[in-house]
Parts: C-alpha cells; structure tokens; sequence
C-alpha cells in the first residue's frame, strides 16, 4: 500500500525536524545533568538516560512541528502566539 504524497511531505519534514530536535532536547537534558550538582553523583546513569530519552522524545515532538512548517497549514489554521500577529489577505494567493 503506497502512501499518499501529502503523508510523504510530512514524513520527510519530520524525519528532518526529528534531527534537530533531538539535538536540542539532548543539549537540554545534558546541561542539566551537568550543571545541577545534585545530579553530579547519578552522572554515571544519567547520561545515557538522557541520549535515550531525547531520542525517543524527539519522534512525536517532530511529527507535531512538521506540519506547521507548510504553507498549506497556515492558510486553513489562524495565525496564533507562536506564529506572529495575523495578517490581512494575501494578495498574490487571493481567492479566484
């Protein structure tokens, strides 16, 4: 069973966003096993915790961003907090 272009476009986004927030929930994790000197005695244990944590992580995280990075998204979902003050019609993509 093949899957439909729209799922490919959003598995490839996702498998691209899967990558950088890995990154960033890992530099998470790991400062702060680092930086809290309660945890400086779990480090042994921690570490790891963390790299199979963010990973897993990371997976439905990106699944939930990479739709908002198509324009497709933006013209049927309003604009909200993350996304900046709404703006009036385009006028280059303005209904026929």
């Amino acid at each position: 069973m093949l899957m439909r272009r729209s799922t490919l476009t959003h598995l490839a986004l996702a498998a691209l966003v899967f990558m950088m927030t890995n990154a960033v929930l890992f530099g998470i994790g790991m400062v702060a096993v680092l930086t809290i000197p309660a945890l400086a005695q779990y480090e042994e244990n921690l570490v790891p915790t963390v790299v199979v944590l963010s990973f897993i992580l990371a997976a439905p995280l990106s699944w939930i961003i990479a739709p908002r990075l198509r324009a497709r998204y933006w013209r049927t979902h309003p604009a909200d907090v993350s996304s900046g003050p709404q703006r009036g019609p385009d006028p280059y993509h303005a209904p026929a």
